[in-house]
């Protein structure tokens, strides 16, 4: 009867065993499927970086408006500009100048 007894119980500690490791894999699984998914939304509901701000826009230096005009005139004779950029773009030139 002794030999029965010490079968049993080494039958109820693998049993156990087993039990206690296949409800650990289950929990383990749960876990992984559960981080899996926060990861996910995670993703879909993370904000954009925030990049620097770009950098100033160099300042355009003081330019004479003849010079401009020449420029033009001469973009234009070159074929560069059309009539109706020539006739817009020394438009606006002249405008800068009044207002100045």
């Amino acid at each position: 009867m002794g030999l029965m007894m010490r079968r049993m119980a080494r039958r109820r500690v693998l049993v156990a065993g087993a039990a206690t490791a296949g409800v650990a894999y289950h929990e383990g699984k749960k876990h992984q499927q559960g981080t899996e998914d926060e990861e996910a939304a995670g993703a879909e509901a993370e904000e954009p970086q925030a990049y620097a701000p770009p950098p100033p826009a160099a300042s355009e230096p003081d330019r004479d408006p003849a010079d401009e005009l020449e420029r033009l005139a001469k973009l234009h004779s070159e074929g560069v500009l059309t009539d109706a950029e020539f006739a817009d773009a020394k438009a606006k030139e002249l405008a800068a100048l009044e207002s100045s």
